[in-house]
Order: structure tokens, then sequence, then C-alpha cells
């Protein structure tokens, strides 16, 4: 029915109905004190003066400046029909679809997506997407406790997980009786050393990020083999471009992997809206959380797609529910299916390779500028740490004034990185820009 907003003639009516002088009546019960004073709301807007309204919002975004900008969201090139097939009406609805009413043309498509997911990760098991990476990072960590039957109550993060998406495990796992070991950050590899000394049988499991938060990419197939030697779980997340060229979960045997997709084929939208990717080995796909849509054959024989293992609180009592979660990102599933079927194997592949081959010029380049310093020591994919002579703060706002946002300041989620920077490039940065980028810092540091 039509969006029909109340008269003040309307309300009056309701009110009189049911016996009380205005709407304010209807709270009585909650305490003065706690009540809203005033909530200081204009009075309403025509559509027109609604849309100009939104207008003039947007237009405080500044978009004219060329973004280096990396740390967990990136700047990729869109193919058009993504915008063009998702927002066919038959998918663009902001409703989420259940068994009864879920149609086939979206089950197929949740389905082609586990399909590609599976095949881009090298896992046997994936859902049919989360809410972001950092909560599938989350959603995996309880994985590997449920797999370990609650009697392993460790798990440790290594120090180059996306620091939002440490937040958010601490923030999942608060209430229950594990332990979080967040290793000592560094951004030219993990503490090998250390780490395999931690690793026993009061483990459940360990999350890394290969690249990890700063670029750097590194071999953890020691630590890999010595977490199974005492049957803990490796947890591995990861840029999903990055696997068009680096091992896959599968390759390194890893046990879980879980990412963000917002790279295939999401806008940058000050975070959002993005989905994230958790999957599996199949041995283990009774414990990953959320939808997974099957296919079988219904009576007539015919192909048919169904949501199954749906392990889920609004399915299963409470407490043997894998998870909470009660959705999946359906829309943002369906952008990445058809952001992978246009590219494809070879194009997804050629793809990652613009990403390291520019971001590799853009390190040779600027390793040449005296005060400036290339932070990691392992080889990068497409983001690297710069030291500055200057502060980063200082830095970032005078490549501002040139019309650069010159990367991610540290300093604001590690200690001691007052002067360093997180430098990012995707195949949208063309060697002209990445050229005047370096003329650019040679002024200023």
């Amino acid at each position: 029915m039509p969006y029909t907003p109340h008269t003040k003639d309307d309300v009056q009516k309701m009110c009189t109905q049911i016996g009380i002088k205005d709407e304010t009546e209807l709270f009585d019960s909650i305490p003065n004190e706690l009540r809203a004073k005033s909530f200081d709301i204009p009075e309403g807007l025509s559509e027109f003066e609604v849309f100009e309204n939104f207008k003039e919002l947007s237009n405080q975004n500044d978009t004219s400046k060329v973004s280096f900008l990396g740390g967990g969201y990136y700047d990729h090139i869109i193919p058009t029909a993504v915008d063009a097939l998702s927002g066919r009406s038959e998918f663009y609805t902001a409703y989420t679809p259940y068994q009864a009413e879920a149609s086939q043309g979206t089950l197929q498509a949740l389905y082609e997506y586990q399909t590609m997911i599976c095949n881009l990760t090298g896992m046997e098991a994936t859902n049919a997407s989360m809410y972001d990476g950092g909560t599938a990072l989350a959603e995996a960590a309880l994985m590997a406790v449920r797999i370990g039957r609650g009697k392993r109550k460790k798990i440790i993060v290594d120090s180059g997980v996306n620091p939002i998406y440490i937040k958010i495990l601490k923030t999942y796992l608060a209430y229950h009786d594990l332990e979080v070991i967040v290793l000592h950050v560094k951004s030219d590899g993990s503490d090998k050393e250390t780490l395999l000394g931690m690793i026993d049988e009061t483990v459940a499991g360990y999350a890394f990020q290969n690249p990890n938060f700063f670029g750097s990419i590194e071999d953890y197939s020691e630590i890999i083999e010595a977490l199974h030697n005492v049957k803990a779980l490796a947890i591995m997340s990861s840029y999903p471009i990055a696997l068009g060229i680096l091992k896959s979960a599968g390759e390194v045997d890893a046990d879980i992997y879980c990412g963000d997709g917002q790279s295939l084929g999401m806008y940058l939208g000050f975070g959002g809206p993005s989905f994230g990717i958790l999957a599996c080995k199949e041995k283990y796909i009774r414990n990953l959380p959320g939808r997974i849509v099957g296919i079988t054959d219904d009576r007539e024989g015919k192909r048919a797609y169904v949501l199954t293992l749906q392990a889920r609180e609004q399915h299963i009592r409470r407490d043997k529910a894998t998870s909470n979660i009660c959705s999946n990102q359906n829309l943002m599933a369906l952008r990445a299916t058809i952001f992978l079927s246009l590219l494809g194997k070879e194009g997804f592949e050629k793809l990652a390779l613009q990403n390291y081959n520019k971001s590799e010029y853009l390190k040779k380049e600027l390793s040449k500028v005296d005060g400036i310093k290339i932070y990691n020591q392992n080889p990068t994919f497409n983001e690297f740490v710069i030291e500055l002579n200057i502060s980063a703060t200082e830095f970032i706002d005078k490549m501002e004034e040139k019309g650069f946002f010159a990367g991610l300041k540290l300093e604001k989620l590690f200690e001691g990185f007052e002067n360093r920077v997180l430098v990012s490039t995707t195949e949208k940065r063309t060697k002209k820009q990445i050229d005047n980028f370096v003329t650019c810092v040679k002024e200023i540091v």
C-alpha cells in the first residue's frame, strides 16, 4: 500500500478513540528521568525539499581527489553490468527471503555465489554470505571453539589482522569463557618463534591475515602444520582480490577462510554496504553459521534449489544454534556473483596482477625519495607502509591540498606509528596519477 502519513486530525481521532489526550500518554509507564526532553525534530518537508536537502548533504563529500586509501576498503573498477543486473526489480529489494517464498532465481544466484567463493578460496563449503569481514572472522573463531568441543579456550590472533576485525572479535567473545590473545604488532611478518611456543592443546584456533593489514605477504605453512599437530584450526582472512595470484586458503591447508567482499563489486560507502565471506573444509560444514543453499531434485525430477543446513536461531532452539546471525547480504552477494562472472578466472588473475604491479611501481619510486622509508620487510600485494621524516598528519594534510587522499594514518590504530602511513593502489590508479603522487611527495618530505 502507498505510504500515507497520518495528519494531526488522524492522530487526534485515534487518541480520542483509545481514551487519551495525546500520544505522549502512551509513554506514561516510562519514568520522567528516562524520557527525552525534546527530539528537536524540524517540521516535515516536501519530496522536492527532501531531495534538495540530501543533495546539499552529499555535496559535503569530497570525491574530487585521487585516492590511495586502503586498509580494508578499496577503490576498484566496477563494470556497469553489475549495477544494471543487480538493480533489476527481481533482485533489488530490502526484504530477506525465507524458504517458503524464496524464488528459485534468488536461490540459484546464491548457489552460484557459493560455487564461486569455493573456487576462489579453495574451500569445500561456504554459506550464502555474512554481514562483513569482521563478523565473519568472529564467527570463524566461534566455529573453531565449537569444533574443539568447548574444551579449548584460547584464540590466538596475529598482529597483522585488521584492527577493526580484532575489536569485533573481542566484542563477540567478551562474554564467552575464552581467552583472546593478540600478538604484538609487527608490519614485517609474524613473530613465528613466539607463536610456535604458544601453540598447544589449549588453543582452539589461530587467526591470521594474508596479505596482512600492512600489506605484507608471508608463508604460514610452518605455523599451520604446528596447529594441525595439536588439532587446532588455522583461520585465514584475506583481501579477496589477492587470491588471484596468491595461494588460496585451501592450498595452504587452512581450515576456515573469512574475508570482506567489498572489493568484489561494491562501491566505497563510508565502510559499507559490504558482505562477509565465510568458508571451510567440508567436514566442518555443520558448524558453519548462516544460510547454505543446496541443490536437489523435486518429486517430478526437476532441479530445485533449497535453503539447507540453516543452523541459526530462528530454526534451532537457542543454544543449539551455531550462531544468532539471522540473515545474509543477499544483494551484495549477488553483485559479487555478477562481478566474478564478468571477470572470469583469467580476468580475475589479471586484475590481481594489475594491483600488484602498480603497487610495486609506486613502492619502487617512493623508495628513491629522500625522507621516505618503506617499512615492510616482506613482499607486499597492493599496499605498504611508508615511514616519513614528518608527522603523518602533516603529510596527509599537505597531500590533500595537492589533490590526493594519500593514505591511512596508522597513529590512530597503533601506538608508535605517528609518522607512518599505509598507502594503497588498485587497478584504477593510472601511471600518470602515480607519478604525480610521487612528485608531490618529493615536494613535501
